[in-house]
C-alpha cells in the first residue's frame, strides 16, 4: 500500500480526520494526496470568471489544512479537481494509482443520525475504489482483530483482497471470517479459494437474512477493531442504496474502521 487519497470536505472532524491518515500511512511507509473536487455552476449574465478564485481558495485551504497536523514525515501533497465527484473521483484514483481512500464518515453532513453522509455515502456507493471509513474523531492504533463479513466467498476478480491483506500483515492481525448464509445461499458461496484460507484465523457461519443484519448481531461478540466488507449492486450497504445516506440506526460503527472492498466478482 503505497499511495493513499484524502477527500476533505469542510467537517468539524476534517483535521483529526487527517491526522489518523498520516499516521495509518506512516504505518505502510505510504505517500498521502490530500484532494478537493469542485464542480462550478455558471449563471446567465456572469461576469466574473470564477474557475481561477475557486482553484486558488481550494489550495490555499488545503495547504493550511496539511500545515494544521503533524506530518511526521509522511509526503503529503495536496491537489485540487474540478468536476463531477464520483467521475472525477475514479479518474484521479486512476492517475494516481490510488491504493486506498480514507473517508470520512459525514464530510458535510450535520445531521447527528447519519453514519455516512452524502459525499462519503455516494463514494462508497458508486465506485470501487476500496475505501477505509474511519470513525469521527478516531485516533490511529494498530489492527489486531479483523472481522471479514461475506455472504458469497467466490472471488473472480484478481488482486481484490489485496488491501485486506495488506493491513493484516502489516499489524500481525488476526483475521476472522464471517460467512453468511441468506435465504438465495448457493453452495459454492462458501467454498474458499486458497487465497482465502490463507488469510483467515478463524471461520463462522451464521443464517441472516441480509450480511447487513449478521453483522449488527455478531460485531459485539467479536470484538473486532476494524470491520471489513465489500461492495455489492445489492451488497451490504444497500439498505438505503437509493439515498446516498446511511444512517446510524441502521448501522452504527462509531468504534472502529470499515473496510470496503471492491465486488469480488
Amino acid at each position: 500500500m503505497k499511495t493513499i487519497l484524502v477527500p476533505v470536505g469542510s467537517s468539524k472532524n476534517a483535521k483529526s480526520h487527517l491526522q489518523y491518515a498520516v499516521d495509518f500511512a506512516k504505518a505502510f511507509g505510504a505517500k498521502i494526496y490530500v484532494i478537493q473536487i469542485y464542480n462550478v455552476y455558471t449563471k446567465a449574465g456572469t461576469m466574473i470568471k470564477v474557475d481561477p478564485i475557486l482553484e486558488r481558495e481550494s489550495k490555499s485551504f488545503l495547504e493550511q489544512h496539511v500545515a494544521s497536523i503533524d506530518k511526521k514525515g509522511v509526503e503529503v501533497i495536496t491537489k485540487t479537481f474540478k468536476g463531477k465527484l464520483i467521475d472525477t473521483l475514479e479518474k484521479v484514483c486512476n492517475a494516481l494509482d490510488v491504493d486506498l481512500i480514507i473517508l470520512e464518515p459525514r464530510t458535510n453532513s450535520v445531521k447527528d443520525q447519519v453514519y455516512l453522509g452524502k459525499t462519503s455515502g455516494r463514494i462508497i456507493k458508486r465506485t470501487q475504489i476500496p475505501a477505509l471509513i474511519v470513525p469521527e474523531g478516531y485516533t490511529f492504533k494498530p489492527v489486531s482483530k479483523i472481522l471479514f463479513a461475506l455472504k458469497s466467498a467466490i472471488i473472480h476478480k484478481e488482486g481484490v483482497l489485496i488491501p485486506l491483506k495488506s493491513i493484516k500483515d502489516k499489524f500481525d492481525a488476526v483475521l476472522n471470517l464471517l460467512l453468511v448464509k441468506t435465504p438465495f445461499h448457493n453452495k459454492e458461496d462458501f467454498e474458499l479459494n486458497d487465497e482465502l484460507k490463507s488469510l483467515i484465523t478463524d471461520k463462522k457461519i451464521t443464517e441472516s437474512p441480509t450480511t447487513f443484519q449478521a453483522v449488527l448481531e455478531h460485531h459485539k461478540t467479536q470484538s473486532p477493531d476494524m470491520l471489513c466488507v465489500v461492495r455489492r449492486k445489492r451488497g451490504f450497504f444497500s439498505k438505503l442504496w437509493e439515498d446516498d445516506t446511511v444512517l446510524k440506526k441502521d448501522f452504527h460503527s462509531s468504534k472502529f474502521p470499515v473496510l470496503v472492498l471492491s465486488g469480488l466478482k
